[in-house]
């Protein structure tokens, strides 16, 4: 993308229960695609729409973030939301951010799956006046932001430009919506915990020091057992 005058961040959120290579593989294209300085990656503390999930302790979720991502300088991670603790809201994220280093330009990323979902989220007309988004979109899914976004939204986007494999959006406030034809790697963490449930490898699933975390400690047998 066309370089500013203003650093570019991107904010991954999610459970990372437990973070995978897929993950690291969408954040490094996004990095890439977008020309962004640094992805934070932040875990929720309690995700509000998944109450059905057995999570790992925040403890575990965040240690397995920090062996996951430690080779790779242009990756961080955010422990805010741990630290607030309750149900982790992401407009209450994004105005942290916004409040406490309004110096940079931020890019909340987000599947295709999550976008369609957004006007579920506390607040989700205000997110949009806080950060530009990422949505990831992959090989044989729709790349059409208007069949993407919830009915109460589609108004509030205009088509900009499309490059390479990325089309832009304006919101009605100037902040901008990229969707990202990304290749990425089709790895779940639901996946990786079904198969540690039958006690089968995940080896190239996740990145080793992950894997051995997990099994020395027996995150998830600890959780099943609970």
């Amino acid at each position: 993308m066309k370089k500013t005058g203003r650093k570019k961040l991107g904010l991954l959120g999610g459970t990372f229960n437990p973070v995978h290579l897929g993950h690291l593989r969408a954040a490094v294209e996004v990095r890439e695609m977008l020309d962004l300085q640094k992805i934070y990656f932040i875990p929720s503390y309690l995700p509000p729409h998944k109450t059905n999930e057995r999570i790992a302790s925040p403890a575990d979720r965040l240690k397995m973030l920090e062996l996951g991502i430690n080779s790779n300088n242009l990756f961080e991670i955010s422990d805010i939301e741990l630290i607030r603790a309750g149900r982790s809201y992401t407009v209450d994220t994004l105005r942290y951010f916004t409040k406490v280093f309004p110096e940079f330009d931020y890019y909340f990323i987000l599947g295709t799956e999550l976008i369609s979902e957004i006007d579920s989220w506390k607040d989700y007309k205000e997110l949009f006046e806080l950060s530009n988004f990422a949505v990831m979109s992959r090989p044989g899914y729709s790349h059409d932001i208007q069949s993407l976004l919830p009915l109460e939204l589609r108004n509030d986007f205009r088509y900009y430009k499309e490059y390479q494999n990325v089309a832009l959006y304006t919101h009605k406030n100037s902040k901008i919506l990229s969707l990202l034809k990304i290749d990425g790697l089709e790895i779940s963490s639901t996946q990786i915990r079904e198969l540690l449930s039958e006690n089968k490898s995940i080896k190239h699933l996740v990145p080793p020091k992950v894997e051995s975390y997990i099994l020395s400690r027996k995150v998830y047998q600890k959780e099943a057992s609970k």
